[in-house]
Order: structure tokens, then sequence, then C-alpha cells
């Protein structure tokens, strides 16, 4: 059976790397024959250093499934299509945007100095912060801030991508064409009803869709019908969600 964790919220929160009862948890499960993969919003670039240095060569979905890295290596790469890039970029200057713009490892990015965003990118300076027309492909689009947010999200659904709003952090994230995290599951051979999934956002609804368990952590109203069970939020999160680790060699799905 594999296993497909989604990182932010689901088993790192705040930032915060990777907890030691966590990780040990996970890496005991691996032991015992399970297939661990990570699935994340976050490109490959800004997992590792939230992740265990024992997962860092493990199956990596980053950009919430553009790009797959495997054994430390690229394996999978989605990029937007030159039109897109263009109708995407005409939006940015219209409503005055910031953005954070990732190519396969480095990045442009135009927010605000003290944006919370900054606290998880790149923090041990794996890649090159450039100008986006520097930028030799790209992959995924967080737009920041804006004149008028609202008008923009519209605009930008009009397209033809992938996007998911994040209401809390009042941010748009969009992903090319077709692009989710079950889309980069099928690509490295992942079927229907092999995996257990744990996931927060919405972007993890089509990883729930096709998972043969989906466990939720949080209560976000989207993500609920496709979960098959949650685990709340709180003081002892953490104890709970190790708890469901240790106990996932006995479940039958």
């Amino acid at each position: 059976m594999k296993l497909v964790f989604d990182l932010d919220g689901t088993i790192i929160f705040k930032g915060e790397p990777l907890s030691e009862g966590i990780a040990s948890a996970i890496a005991e499960l691996q032991h015992k024959g399970f297939d661990v993969i990570f699935a994340s919003a976050r490109p490959v670039r800004d997992m590792i250093p939230v992740l265990d240095e024992q997962f860092h060569n493990g199956t990596l979905i980053g950009g919430n499934g553009s790009m797959v890295y495997r054994e430390g290596k690229l394996v999978s790469e989605t990029s937007f299509q030159p039109e897109s890039v263009n109708a995407l970029q005409e939006l940015i200057e219209t409503y005055q945007a910031t953005y954070l713009i990732d190519s396969e490892w480095d990045y442009a990015y135009t927010g605000p100095d003290d944006h919370p965003i900054l606290n998880n990118l790149d923090p041990y300076r794996l890649a090159s912060h450039v100008p986006v027309g520097e930028l030799p492909t790209i992959v995924k689009v967080l737009i920041l801030t804006a004149s008028h947010m609202e008008e923009l999200t519209e605009r930008v659904e009009n397209l033809d991508v992938v996007i998911h709003r994040h209401h809390k952090e009042d941010l748009i994230d969009i992903n090319p064409k077709g692009i989710h995290k079950w889309s980069a599951l099928q690509q490295i051979g992942v079927k229907e009803g092999e995996y257990i999934a744990f996931g927060n956002d919405a972007n993890d609804i089509t990883m729930f869709e096709h998972a043969a368990h989906a466990i939720q952590i949080g209560d976000l109203d989207s993500l609920t019908p496709f979960s098959d069970e949650t685990i709340a939020l709180g003081e002892d999160q953490e104890e709970h969600i190790i708890n469901k680790l240790r106990n996932l060699e006995h479940m039958t799905v």
C-alpha cells in the first residue's frame, strides 16, 4: 500500500519542519513496506528543508503536481503553454499583481518584503531569485496581492489553467492545464484505490477522490465530502496523527 502525504497543515504546521515524532512514525511504516510519497503545493526546492533527510531521495511531488522528483532527480515537469503565460502576464500588469512564480527550481518574486510566504521561500538558498523573463519554464504561479483580487480571480478562472483559491491567506494558486496531485500520481504509475491519502486543503481533492482511504486534517468544508475520516486540529493534533500512522498497518481498505 502507498501513503501520500500533503505537507503544510497536514503533517507540518506553521512552516516548521516535520516533527521527529511524525517523521519516525512515517519511517517505521516505510520500513514495514509502505511506499511513501509526499505531495505538496510547495515546489520541491521548498519541500526539502521541512522534510527529514531520510525522505529526500524518496518520491516528492511539488507545485501541486507540476514536478516530480525521485532519488533526487527530476522525472516529470509540466509547464504553462506560452499562450497561458502571456495571458497571465497581461492580467498581472492590469491588476498590478505581485507574485511568486516558480520554474522547476529557480523563482521570481515581486511580493512585499514582509510577506509571510518568505518564511518558507528557499530557506537553504538552493535556487536563484531572478526576473520572471529569465525563468526557463513556468510551472506554478502564486498571486500574492492585487488591486482587485476578486476580479482578477474571475479573469484567471476563464483561462485554460487550474486554479486554487486559498481564502485564509488570500492567495491565488495557479497551475498548468490538467495539473493536480492526482495527475502527478498517475504519471508515476499510481493507480486508483492503491493508496491512503492525508491532506487538508482544496488542492487535495483530486488526490482524495481516487484514494482507497482519505484522511482529512482539519475541517475545510470543501474537502470534507471527499474524506473518509477527519483528525481535528488542536493541541493534541500531532498525537492523533501519530496514533493514526501507527495503526495504518492494521487498516483494511
